[in-house]
């Protein structure tokens, strides 16, 4: 309290209390830098705390560009909150500057969207490099998340830019953010086939495979009687990183194992009945003739006037140069 009070006491002394120009005393001044340098010391801190945080989650040059905006939009409210110290009058400067401000607002609309949901997703995180996502109905590995845009490859490797408001606004599917993911087969027997030991086969494949979760384990049943067989329901996890290259060799690997054993994939089959009262009372089909031969009612079609091992009776004209000279 004491304190305060010589404080108090200090700062309404004649000394801070003289006037510099117009009203502004050295009290003012003092009041202006003090707030100044707090604008500085806060604006350094955020700044390298944001550094740190970002720094391994986007590209540098964008780092820099977040970490310098961040500096000097904090230095720029405590520059505004010490100006009326030295008499300034704000109230034409707010004025000029929301205008301006809703001019820029309108005519970059879309830039200023793009900047505020790539801040966001920033920091949410609903993607990092290397993911393999679904944004809307694109499918891509992202590549870079900058400022305004995401970059990302397809499967076929076609470079592929997405605003980061439209990714800010659509669902996004990301396939490995979870460290395990699970896949299935149907894999399909005969009813002849022993399906138990279908499944006991499958099992043990699936122990052998070191990627194969065992937590959350696997899962290996009866799914369904269908039309042509009977088919196996096999389930099972694996890490996200590397369960394409699991999924498409273990499949293989049930493939031969079942056939191995002298198990078959049946082919879609149907059993046609036909009515066998009928098809006793009917008449005897008569065989077709399979040799071609003329039957001896039917006489061959000859022209007239040919007999055969002479020559025709009718002469042909041979073509010696162009239509003209025939004529004449």
């Amino acid at each position: 309290m004491t304190d305060i009070i010589n404080t108090t006491i200090i700062y309404e002394s004649s000394i801070f209390a003289a006037p510099v120009y117009g009203e502004t005393t050295v009290g003012d001044l003092l009041w202006f830098v003090i707030i100044l340098i707090l604008a500085v010391i806060i604006a350094k801190i955020i700044s390298l705390n944001l550094t740190r945080f970002l720094k391994d989650r986007i590209r540098k040059n964008d780092l820099n560009l977040i970490s310098k905006a961040a500096y000097w939009l904090i230095f720029s409210v405590g520059f505004l909150i010490a100006l009326p110290y030295l008499a300034v009058d704000l109230s034409g400067l707010f004025v000029a500057g929301g205008v301006v401000g809703i001019i820029i607002g309108f005519a970059a609309q879309s830039v200023f969207a793009n900047l505020i949901s790539g801040i966001f997703l920033i920091f949410e995180q609903p993607l990092k490099f290397g993911d393999n996502v679904l944004i809307e109905d694109t499918h891509i590995i992202v590549e870079d998340i900058r400022i305004f845009s995401t970059i990302g490859k397809t499967f076929e490797g076609i470079y592929v830019r997405i605003p980061n408001e439209k990714i800010f606004t659509t669902t996004i599917t990301n396939f490995v953010a979870n460290t395990a993911r699970r896949f299935e087969y149907n894999v399909e027997i005969r009813y002849q086939d022993d399906a138990a030991r279908a499944i006991q086969i499958i099992e043990t494949l699936i122990e052998e495979e070191p990627f194969c979760l065992k937590n959350p384990g696997p899962s290996v049943y009866v799914d369904e009687l269908a039309s042509d067989g009977v088919i196996i329901k096999t389930r099972m996890w694996a890490p996200s990183e590397v369960w394409w290259d699991i999924r498409t060799t273990m499949l293989w690997k049930i493939k031969c194992a079942i056939e191995a054993e002298g198990m078959e994939i049946p082919f879609p089959q149907r059993t046609i009945w036909v009515n066998p009262t009928d098809e006793e009372n009917a008449p005897p089909k008569p065989i077709p003739d399979t040799d071609h031969a003329i039957p001896k009612d039917r006489k061959e079609c000859k022209p007239s006037g040919y007999e055969p091992g002479k020559s025709h009776p009718y002469k042909s004209t041979e073509y010696n140069g162009s239509y003209e000279s025939q004529k004449e």
